[in-house]
């Protein structure tokens, strides 16, 4: 099984050498293989934040390579890089980032226009994608007309429209109610095991984090460790969860 995401080595200080630095990821090393669902979860601080953006290509590591799809993207630049983003990772935020002036239709397109696909490639895809997700019956309403689970749901179909390499959470269930968030976290999970989706999920929730098959745990900068779920039930390694997120505080 090829890995979708490689780091190596990645290092993260801020500041400049001649003022106080701070070292906010130390020599981190992990890869999340094609069809994984694989949770990051760590205290405020711990680092996790700052690993997220470097995965997403927004910031870049002081130290180490980040490989996605087998592309090194920490030698991308300008365009290149911009391109590669809007082609290999999907993102779901914890703010649904809907533009409130298009409707569902347009929001879940943007990419697609952006990349200069032809209208009805663009028209058949969106329908695709919408029906995948449950919601075709929103496609022509505007944010402002559905519901808080339909807008995460929108969001999630805007970032799944390019099929990209891997999907990143950022808290995705952070602005949902308890309902809409199982909601949002079944739909995930049925994407990883029917669809292959490889997802690398960000978030303090543990009740989150049992959907994933594996989790690694960041402290002080550092994978301070990691555990996978295997057999085990979802409430036992939610269980298993909070246990480890209790040590980890002390």
């Amino acid at each position: 099984m090829k890995n979708i995401v490689e780091v190596k080595d990645v290092k993260k200080v801020y500041g400049k050498s001649n003022e106080k630095q701070t070292e906010a990821l130390k020599d981190i090393s992990f890869s999340v293989e094609k069809g994984e669902f694989v949770g990051i979860m760590g205290a405020s601080g711990s680092g996790k934040s700052t690993l997220l953006n470097i995965l997403s290509t927004l910031d870049l590591p002081t130290a180490g390579t980040v490989a996605i799809d087998q592309k090194d993207v920490t030698k991308l630049r300008g365009n290149q890089l911009a391109d590669f983003r809007s082609r290999a990772i999907g993102f779901i935020f914890q703010e649904f980032n809907l533009l409130e002036n298009l409707t569902v239709r347009e929001n879940i397109a943007i990419p697609l226009s952006l990349q200069g696909v032809r209208p009805r490639e663009i028209k058949e895809r969106t329908e695709k994608v919408a029906a995948r997700l449950s919601i075709t019956e929103t496609l022509d309403k505007y944010p402002s007309q559905i519901s808080g689970g339909q807008k995460q749901r929108a969001a999630s179909a805007r970032a799944l429209i390019t099929q990209p390499a891997i999907l990143l959470g950022d808290e995705p269930t952070g602005s949902l109610d308890s309902k809409s968030a199982r909601d949002l976290l079944d739909m995930m999970e049925e994407l990883n095991q029917k669809d292959a989706i490889s997802i690398l999920l960000v978030t303090h929730d543990p009740a989150a984090a049992s959907y994933c098959r594996r989790i690694l745990f960041i402290k002080d900068g550092v994978i301070h460790q990691e555990v996978k779920r295997e057999g085990k039930s979802r409430e036992a390694f939610y269980r298993e969860v909070l246990a480890i997120l209790g040590n980890l505080e002390q």
